[in-house]
């Protein structure tokens, strides 16, 4: 094998294992942390909403508690606010149901949907929450 091959496939074997490594240990930037602990919060102030979780009803400050425990749990594995929603605020871990938001007119969507609509939102520097 020739001399530059073996040097090319170190190098670029060294490039995949730094990768690797990164994306293993992948945390949200300050900027995205922020936009996270933002969501968490307008969640919480969504008083005439009801977050429904495996069938089980729940208020918006128990909604936002359980968003948060679970961003705490899975941390390393979250870099956007979009991963944020897909992996801690959109399904149960545990059924793979997705959680549901009972919006105020008894409508109700799927919390994926209503929460990377309030994302798009907050990201546009809109302030109301629910307004979706």
């Amino acid at each position: 094998m020739p001399s530059s091959f073996r040097i090319f496939r170190t190098a670029l074997f060294a490039l995949v294992l730094a990768a690797v490594s990164a994306l293993a240990q992948a945390t949200p930037s300050a900027s995205e942390q922020k936009v996270i602990d933002t969501l968490i919060l307008r969640v919480s102030n969504m008083k005439t909403m009801t977050f429904v979780r495996n069938g089980d009803e729940h208020n918006a400050a128990d909604a936002a508690k359980h968003m948060q425990a679970k961003f705490d749990h899975f941390k390393d594995e979250i870099v956007t606010a979009e991963d944020f929603i897909d992996r801690c605020a959109s399904r149960s871990e545990m059924t793979g149901k997705p959680y549901q938001v009972k919006m105020p007119n008894g409508g109700v969507r799927d919390a994926k949907e209503f929460l990377t609509a309030e994302l798009r939102t907050l990201r546009k520097g809109g302030t109301k929450p629910g307004a979706g």
